[in-house]
Protein backbone atom coordinates (compact mmCIF):
# COMPACT_ATOMS: atom_id res chain seq x y z
CA UNK A 1 0.00 0.00 0.00
CA UNK A 2 1.28 3.58 -0.87
CA UNK A 3 2.06 5.38 1.86
CA UNK A 4 0.37 8.80 2.67
CA UNK A 5 2.56 12.04 2.46
CA UNK A 6 2.35 15.59 3.64
CA UNK A 7 2.18 18.00 0.97
CA UNK A 8 1.90 22.29 1.00
CA UNK A 9 0.44 23.52 -2.35
CA UNK A 10 1.47 27.46 -2.84
CA UNK A 11 -1.01 28.51 -5.10
CA UNK A 12 -4.21 27.32 -6.37
CA UNK A 13 -4.70 28.63 -9.94
CA UNK A 14 -5.67 25.81 -12.36
CA UNK A 15 -2.73 23.85 -12.19
CA UNK A 16 -1.98 24.00 -8.68
CA UNK A 17 -5.62 23.40 -7.73
CA UNK A 18 -6.13 20.49 -9.61
CA UNK A 19 -2.57 18.63 -8.23
CA UNK A 20 -3.85 19.31 -4.35
CA UNK A 21 -6.90 18.02 -5.13
CA UNK A 22 -5.99 15.15 -6.72
CA UNK A 23 -3.35 14.55 -4.15
CA UNK A 24 -6.17 14.98 -1.34
CA UNK A 25 -8.24 11.92 -3.08
CA UNK A 26 -5.24 9.52 -2.82
CA UNK A 27 -5.81 10.19 0.96
CA UNK A 28 -2.74 12.66 1.55
CA UNK A 29 -2.38 15.23 3.47
CA UNK A 30 -2.38 18.76 1.71
CA UNK A 31 -2.11 22.40 2.72
CA UNK A 32 -3.15 25.05 0.10
CA UNK A 33 -1.75 28.43 0.20
CA UNK A 34 -2.57 31.11 -1.71
CA UNK A 35 -3.13 35.12 -1.22
CA UNK A 36 -6.88 35.21 -2.89
CA UNK A 37 -9.25 34.68 -0.38
CA UNK A 38 -11.96 33.34 -3.09
CA UNK A 39 -9.87 30.96 -4.58
CA UNK A 40 -8.42 29.38 -1.02
CA UNK A 41 -12.36 29.16 -0.07
CA UNK A 42 -13.16 27.93 -2.71
CA UNK A 43 -11.02 24.56 -2.41
CA UNK A 44 -11.12 24.65 1.47
CA UNK A 45 -13.60 21.71 1.50
CA UNK A 46 -11.21 19.34 -0.55
CA UNK A 47 -7.99 19.69 1.22
CA UNK A 48 -7.30 18.96 4.42
CA UNK A 49 -6.34 22.70 5.34
CA UNK A 50 -5.94 25.92 2.94
CA UNK A 51 -5.12 29.10 3.87
CA UNK A 52 -5.01 33.02 3.04
CA UNK A 53 -0.92 34.31 3.32
CA UNK A 54 1.81 34.92 1.40
CA UNK A 55 4.26 33.01 0.78
CA UNK A 56 7.14 34.78 0.01
CA UNK A 57 6.92 35.99 3.79
CA UNK A 58 8.99 32.90 5.33
CA UNK A 59 7.36 34.16 8.69
CA UNK A 60 3.99 33.14 7.25
CA UNK A 61 5.03 29.47 6.38
CA UNK A 62 6.44 28.82 9.18
CA UNK A 63 3.34 29.78 11.41
CA UNK A 64 1.24 27.52 8.98
CA UNK A 65 3.63 24.52 9.85
CA UNK A 66 4.94 24.25 6.28
CA UNK A 67 8.44 23.01 7.45
CA UNK A 68 6.74 19.46 8.40
CA UNK A 69 5.72 18.74 5.23
CA UNK A 70 7.32 16.15 2.90
CA UNK A 71 7.08 17.62 -0.46
CA UNK A 72 5.96 21.44 -1.40
CA UNK A 73 4.88 22.19 -4.64
CA UNK A 74 5.52 26.17 -6.09
CA UNK A 75 2.32 26.01 -8.66
CA UNK A 76 2.52 29.87 -9.24
CA UNK A 77 2.74 30.63 -12.58
CA UNK A 78 1.75 34.49 -13.37
CA UNK A 79 3.93 35.97 -10.74
CA UNK A 80 7.94 35.24 -11.13
CA UNK A 81 9.17 36.92 -8.07
CA UNK A 82 6.29 35.28 -5.73
CA UNK A 83 7.55 32.14 -7.25
CA UNK A 84 10.80 32.61 -7.04
CA UNK A 85 10.86 33.66 -3.22
CA UNK A 86 8.49 30.77 -2.04
CA UNK A 87 10.59 28.23 -3.84
CA UNK A 88 13.57 30.04 -1.54
CA UNK A 89 11.49 30.25 1.48
CA UNK A 90 10.93 26.32 1.59
CA UNK A 91 14.55 25.44 0.86
CA UNK A 92 14.98 27.89 4.13
CA UNK A 93 12.16 26.17 6.11
CA UNK A 94 14.01 23.17 5.22
CA UNK A 95 11.24 21.16 3.18
CA UNK A 96 13.04 17.70 1.72
CA UNK A 97 11.68 17.71 -1.77
CA UNK A 98 10.71 21.31 -3.85
CA UNK A 99 8.87 20.78 -6.85
CA UNK A 100 7.84 24.34 -8.99
CA UNK A 101 6.17 25.22 -11.93
CA UNK A 102 8.09 27.42 -14.11
CA UNK A 103 6.80 29.72 -17.31
CA UNK A 104 9.81 30.57 -19.11
CA UNK A 105 13.49 29.19 -19.53
CA UNK A 106 14.48 31.58 -17.23
CA UNK A 107 12.23 31.05 -14.91
CA UNK A 108 13.11 27.64 -15.12
CA UNK A 109 16.88 28.23 -15.12
CA UNK A 110 16.84 30.44 -11.64
CA UNK A 111 14.69 27.68 -10.24
CA UNK A 112 16.72 24.80 -10.95
CA UNK A 113 20.02 27.19 -9.30
CA UNK A 114 18.18 27.72 -6.22
CA UNK A 115 18.06 23.75 -5.80
CA UNK A 116 14.47 23.08 -6.57
CA UNK A 117 13.99 19.20 -7.10
CA UNK A 118 12.23 19.12 -10.19
CA UNK A 119 10.86 22.36 -12.27
CA UNK A 120 7.92 21.31 -14.37
CA UNK A 121 6.31 22.90 -17.57
CA UNK A 122 2.69 22.07 -17.49
CA UNK A 123 1.54 23.23 -20.78
CA UNK A 124 4.14 22.50 -22.89
CA UNK A 125 5.02 18.90 -21.12
CA UNK A 126 0.92 18.38 -22.07
CA UNK A 127 1.64 19.92 -25.28
CA UNK A 128 4.50 17.45 -26.55
CA UNK A 129 2.09 14.46 -25.12
CA UNK A 130 -0.64 15.35 -26.89
CA UNK A 131 1.45 16.02 -29.85
CA UNK A 132 2.48 12.82 -30.16
CA UNK A 133 -0.06 11.01 -29.83
CA UNK A 134 -1.62 13.31 -32.82
CA UNK A 135 0.87 12.26 -34.90
CA UNK A 136 0.07 8.83 -34.95
CA UNK A 137 -3.32 7.31 -34.90
CA UNK A 138 -1.98 4.07 -33.35
CA UNK A 139 -0.40 5.60 -30.85
CA UNK A 140 -2.74 5.80 -28.07
CA UNK A 141 -1.23 6.86 -24.98
CA UNK A 142 2.51 7.31 -23.53
CA UNK A 143 4.87 7.47 -21.00
CA UNK A 144 8.41 8.89 -20.40
CA UNK A 145 10.67 6.54 -17.93
CA UNK A 146 14.09 9.12 -18.47
CA UNK A 147 16.63 8.21 -20.28
CA UNK A 148 15.49 8.04 -23.37
CA UNK A 149 12.91 5.49 -22.91
CA UNK A 150 9.48 5.35 -23.60
CA UNK A 151 6.65 2.83 -23.10
CA UNK A 152 4.17 3.75 -26.02
CA UNK A 153 0.31 2.12 -26.19
CA UNK A 154 -0.28 0.81 -29.60
CA UNK A 155 -3.28 0.05 -30.85
CA UNK A 156 -3.41 -2.72 -33.33
CA UNK A 157 -4.87 -2.13 -36.63
CA UNK A 158 -7.05 -4.17 -38.95
CA UNK A 159 -3.70 -5.32 -41.04
CA UNK A 160 -2.27 -6.81 -37.89
CA UNK A 161 -5.30 -9.07 -37.53
CA UNK A 162 -5.05 -12.47 -36.46
CA UNK A 163 -1.06 -12.21 -36.66
CA UNK A 164 1.04 -13.63 -33.11
CA UNK A 165 3.43 -11.24 -31.32
CA UNK A 166 5.85 -13.20 -32.21
CA UNK A 167 5.41 -12.42 -36.23
CA UNK A 168 5.92 -8.57 -35.36
CA UNK A 169 8.85 -7.07 -35.94
CA UNK A 170 9.34 -5.33 -32.65
CA UNK A 171 12.30 -7.29 -31.19
CA UNK A 172 14.80 -8.34 -33.63
CA UNK A 173 14.44 -5.28 -36.28
CA UNK A 174 13.69 -2.22 -33.79
CA UNK A 175 14.77 -3.16 -30.73
CA UNK A 176 11.55 -3.01 -28.44
CA UNK A 177 10.78 -5.21 -25.87
CA UNK A 178 7.13 -6.18 -25.49
CA UNK A 179 5.58 -5.43 -22.22
CA UNK A 180 2.25 -6.81 -22.16
CA UNK A 181 -0.85 -7.08 -24.55
CA UNK A 182 -4.72 -5.63 -23.86
CA UNK A 183 -8.02 -6.24 -24.66
CA UNK A 184 -10.13 -4.25 -23.04
CA UNK A 185 -9.50 -4.47 -19.22
CA UNK A 186 -7.90 -7.81 -19.62
CA UNK A 187 -4.34 -8.68 -19.70
CA UNK A 188 -3.40 -11.30 -22.63
CA UNK A 189 0.33 -12.15 -23.15
CA UNK A 190 3.76 -10.68 -23.44
CA UNK A 191 7.11 -11.49 -25.33
CA UNK A 192 7.35 -14.95 -26.66
CA UNK A 193 3.80 -16.08 -26.89
CA UNK A 194 1.68 -17.12 -29.54
CA UNK A 195 -1.02 -14.81 -28.25
CA UNK A 196 -3.74 -14.31 -31.29
CA UNK A 197 -3.63 -10.26 -32.09
CA UNK A 198 -7.44 -8.68 -32.51
CA UNK A 199 -7.90 -5.42 -34.44
CA UNK A 200 -8.20 -2.35 -31.42
CA UNK A 201 -5.81 -4.67 -28.72
CA UNK A 202 -3.27 -2.53 -27.11
CA UNK A 203 0.27 -3.10 -27.74
CA UNK A 204 2.58 -1.99 -24.87
CA UNK A 205 6.54 -1.46 -26.04
CA UNK A 206 9.01 -0.18 -23.85
CA UNK A 207 12.06 1.19 -26.17
CA UNK A 208 13.78 4.10 -27.50
CA UNK A 209 12.09 7.20 -28.92
CA UNK A 210 13.65 6.54 -32.52
CA UNK A 211 12.88 2.74 -32.64
CA UNK A 212 9.35 3.43 -31.22
CA UNK A 213 8.77 5.66 -34.12
CA UNK A 214 10.35 3.79 -36.81
CA UNK A 215 7.92 0.64 -35.23
CA UNK A 216 4.85 3.04 -35.67
CA UNK A 217 5.40 4.23 -39.05
CA UNK A 218 5.63 0.42 -39.90
CA UNK A 219 2.22 -0.38 -39.15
Amino acid sequence: MTKKRSFAVIGLGTFGSTVAKELARFGNEVLGIDVDEKLVSSHAQDLSQSLILDAREDGALREAGVESVDVGLVAIGTDIEASILSAINLKTLGVDTIWAKATSKNHHRILSKLGVDRVIHPEKEVGQHIAQVLHNPLVRDYVSLGNGQHVVNFRIPASLQGKTLTELPHGNKHNLRCIGMMRGSEFLGHDGTDCELHEDDLLLLLGARQDLREFAGSL
